[in-house]
């Protein structure tokens, strides 16, 4: 289980390596994607707060990388936080999200994306509920639900 000490440590240090990695050139993401979801993943953009359905959704199951199908939330830590973004506690691994410093836009933020294949997820902030008092803020565009 990750804390706000271990996020700040590996946005400064590095993070650890993950299981497998994809890579594909701007061409081949632009076909892979919608361009909505190619601004959000690939260009480190933001979908507009409350606009998708998936921040009220609590259906059991777990939610993949829209880019590269990697796991990376179970819903079980998926809470209502009310930021108009879904929001997790935790990562379904360890190695599934990585850490980066984000001083964009006038603010200092921890950027969350995607280890497998760099989409841009979101960020993750120390204001979240117990037990890791993380807030994973993540874009429902740089998400699917997985299907078994």
């Amino acid at each position: 289980m990750h804390t706000w000490k271990e996020v700040t440590h590996r946005a400064q240090r590095g993070n650890p390596a993950p299981d497998r990695r994809v890579e594909k050139t701007e061409a081949q993401w632009l076909e892979l994607l919608t361009p909505d979801q190619f601004r959000v993943t690939r260009l480190a953009g933001t979908e507009r707060a409350f606009s998708s359905e998936m921040c009220g959704l609590f259906e059991p199951g777990i939610y993949q990388c829209a880019c590269c199908g990697t796991r990376l939330f179970d819903a079980s830590h998926k809470f209502e936080s009310h930021s108009g973004w879904p929001s997790f506690t935790q990562p379904l691994q360890d190695n599934v999200v990585d850490y980066h410093n984000d001083g964009s836009h006038g603010m200092v933020r921890i950027e969350a994306t995607c280890a497998t294949c760099d989409a841009h997820l979101g960020h993750v902030f120390p204001d979240g509920p117990a037990p890791t008092g993380l807030r994973y803020c993540i874009n429902a565009l740089a998400l699917e639900k997985a299907v078994d």
